[in-house]
């Protein structure tokens, strides 16, 4: 039997290379540099063994190329194309932040009051917690703990969800040390519902997603009936890309929708990065404040500001201009990632676990030199 998977993981892998699938939004690129953006991208999936990828690129706020590449869902050979609805996992952080910080813009969130003026019921700590530390990962709060990121229970509401961590200390005093949490990001959602008065849901369906116009992202429920949704892949052997795959471990995401919960397009998250870089989610100058690099009480920079990592990913390792988020879970892997003064962005979502070694910030690089020379 493994012999015969991995046989159909080759075959996979030879059709991807030569059969990119869905149409190209029309664009001043010329047809050399789109044959280049196609060669660049079935390359890399072929030497990564990835077995479906949609692309996005924005160039001067206007999406000028999206394609769809290799199986969608490799059972049954379901092509791969633009509309393809991709887990995004942490990439929903970036989404939440902006989310976050309209609130603040319209006088309803307070950055540095303490959380229980929006989430009554979050316990109180040894030290204070703030909006702007959970936004930044400086609030202390724990992170995944062994087999937590790959939760089956099913919670009604992010309230409930908080459950899962609300009552343990804290792993360092607020303000003091860098510590990426996902459970972070859900105590944000919640206070975005109490800053806001609507669920989460809700507030990101009519605040984010209508007005930057994406009409296929979703909160990622196990139960719904979700068109053009996905089916992921994990490596047999963790960490080896070799095409020899299985079904992705079972995961209910309805813990960490805010930071880690979403599903969307290549093309929707284009379409966010366009809104909240131009004014139509948020003002020019919260982005800016969003993408500087926080700092601990002692002044070291974390590399990451409100919802985006900052500076240097993979082939933009020397880039310190370039802004970005990444994700990986089960069946899964994406990329987000702008360079704000060249007004360019990158969006690559992959239906593969397997998170930096998948090295997508080098094949955005690549994307990138493609479509600017």
């Amino acid at each position: 039997m493994k012999s015969k998977l991995r046989g159909i993981g080759v075959l996979t892998m030879v059709l991807l290379a030569v059969s990119p699938a869905g149409t190209q939004t029309p664009g001043p690129l010329s047809a050399e540099r789109i044959a280049k953006l196609e060669t660049t991208i079935s390359s890399f999936m072929s030497q990564q063994n990835i077995p479906g990828m949609t692309v996005a690129v924005v160039m001067d706020n206007q999406i000028r190329f999206q394609r769809g590449y290799g199986m969608a869902d490799v059972e049954n050979f379901v092509p791969a194309k633009v509309l393809t609805v991709y887990r995004i996992a942490s990439v929903s952080k970036a989404l939440t932040a902006v989310a976050a910080m309209q609130l603040v813009e319209k006088g309803k969130l307070d950055l540095d009051a303490p959380i229980q003026k929006y989430v009554a019921s979050f316990p109180t700590k040894t030290f204070p917690i703030t909006t702007r530390q959970l936004l930044a990962h400086l609030s202390g709060i724990r992170n995944y703990r062994a087999g937590e990121a790959e939760r089956t229970n099913r919670y009604a509401t992010l309230t409930d969800a908080l459950s899962i961590f609300k009552d343990d200390q804290l792993e360092s005093e607020p303000g003091t040390r860098f510590n990426y949490t996902t459970f972070g990001y859900t105590l944000l959602g919640v206070t975005i519902e109490g800053a806001s008065g609507m669920t989460f849901e809700d507030y990101l369906q009519k605040n984010i997603f209508a007005p930057a116009g994406m009409q296929h992202t979703y909160v990622d429920d196990l139960y719904a009936i979700i068109p053009n949704r996905a089916h992921g892949n994990t490596p047999r052997v963790f960490g080896q890309l070799d095409g020899n795959y299985r079904n992705p471990v079972l995961m209910d995401s309805s813990y960490k929708v805010p930071g880690g919960g979403l599903l969307s397009t290549a093309e929707d998250l284009a379409r966010f990065a366009i809104a909240a870089q131009n004014g139509v989610l948020i003002k020019p100058e919260t982005f800016a404040e969003m993408s500087r690099s926080q700092k601990t009480r002692d002044g070291r920079d974390t590399g990451y500001g409100f919802g985006w990592y900052l500076g240097g990913t993979g082939g933009f390792a020397n880039d310190t201009e370039v802004v970005w988020h990444g994700g990986v879970q089960p069946g899964f892997t994406s990329d987000l990632v702008l360079l704000p003064k060249k007004r360019f962005g990158v969006v690559i979502l992959t239906n593969l676990e397997a998170g930096g070694r998948l090295e997508l910030g080098r094949l955005a690089k690549q994307v990138a030199d493609v479509a600017l020379q």
